[in-house]
Formats: structure tokens, sequence, C-alpha cells
């Protein structure tokens, strides 16, 4: 398997449980979109201090914008895609081991017909990695693979931003293991895989992001 070739986006949204998620799982692509030029955003549920003062700091070392989502439902997905009409969803497994990140997914796949029927966005939808690479249903399999090296080192500074989290311990060593995994199937550093979800029946065309 070789690498995806990098063609950003104009926009990404990704729309995450978590104020870590986005760092640990898309961490080093969104800061090659963003670098690239293109409009990243982050968005993910109202969380207290100090996590909602980390999601800050996080999602401004990749080089994204922030929101915040008062209720992690459809209808709030559906307002927030109708408002951004990003090219590019990035967002869990529909299968993640998580059940914040199951809720999540699957309000943005609940929110999807009616949003593209209407705008025509998003344009392609993924689902990111997950705990080990493992969903409840067995391993993620390798689809989009972006070769992340030469932003793997934002990707870790924007993770440990999340002081508050168990980064060092866990979610650090954790996102070292699959980055260098991923990245052993395209003869690269790091990387971070992506795998497509149909929107109104249909998958990307496209081979890249």
């Amino acid at each position: 398997m070789t690498a995806t070739a990098f063609i950003p986006p104009g926009s990404v949204l990704t729309v995450m449980a978590h104020p870590d998620d986005a760092e640990l799982w898309a961490g080093g692509t969104l800061a090659l979109c963003a670098a690239a030029g293109a409009d990243v955003t982050i968005a993910v549920p109202r969380h207290p201090e100090p996590r909602a003062s980390e999601a800050v700091a996080g999602a401004a070392l990749l080089g994204a914008g922030l929101h915040e989502i008062n209720e992690p439902t459809a209808a709030a997905v559906r307002e927030l895609l109708l408002d951004t009409r990003p090219e590019v969803v990035l967002t869990h497994p529909l299968r993640d081991v998580h059940p914040d990140h199951r809720r999540i997914a699957e309000a943005v796949l609940e929110a999807l017909p009616e949003v593209v029927i209407a705008t025509g966005h998003p344009q392609r939808v993924y689902a990111a990695d997950t705990y080990n690479g493992l969903t409840l249903d067995g391993p993620i399999p390798a689809h989009t693979i972006i070769d992340i090296t030469s932003t793997w080192t934002t990707k870790q500074r924007a993770l440990a931003a999340h002081v508050s989290q168990p980064i060092a311990e866990h979610f650090g060593p954790m996102a070292k293991t699959l980055g260098r995994l991923w990245g052993a199937r395209i003869s690269a550093s790091h990387a971070e895989n992506f795998v497509p979800l149909p929107v109104l029946g249909r998958l990307p065309a496209a081979a890249a992001l």
C-alpha cells in the first residue's frame, strides 16, 4: 500500500466528542490541511474548564478554529453543517468502542441527508481512528492513509495542550503506536488513517481526502 496523495480540501470540519479527540485521531492531517490554506474547524460539545481552554489551545496549535456545540444532537450538528458547508467532514467510527464517540458519529450521520440535499455539502465524510484501531466490529480497515511525518511534532504539541488528560502515560504513547503502524503501511514515519462513510449512498470518488 502506498500513501494517499495529499490534495488538501478547501475546508474541513471535524466533529468529535471530546476536546482532545481531534488532536489524537486526526491532528497531523488537520495541521497539514491548515498549513495548505484550508479552512479547518474542530467542533466538540461544550466542556467545563479546564477542558474548554485546552480545546482552544489544541485547536490553535493545529491552525484550526474551535466551535463548541451546546448539545451533541443531530439538530445541533445539522445547524453547524448548514452554517459551515464544509467540503470534508471527519468524525468517529459509527461502531466506536466509546459511547460518546458513537453518539456524535450517529448525530453526524442523521444530520447528513437533509444538509447534503439542501447544500451539496459535505462532499466527503470520513471516520477517523479509535483506541488501538479497534471498533466493536474489529480492526479499522486501512483506506485513506495520510503521511503526517511533517506535522507529527505539531500533533504531539497539540495533544500535550490537554494537560488535564492522561496524555503522557496513555494517549500520547497510543498515538505514537498508531502513527507508526499506519506509517509502516505506506513506508512513512507517521501516518493517520481515515475510512469513508457513504453520503446519500455514495462513497467519495476522490482518492485523496
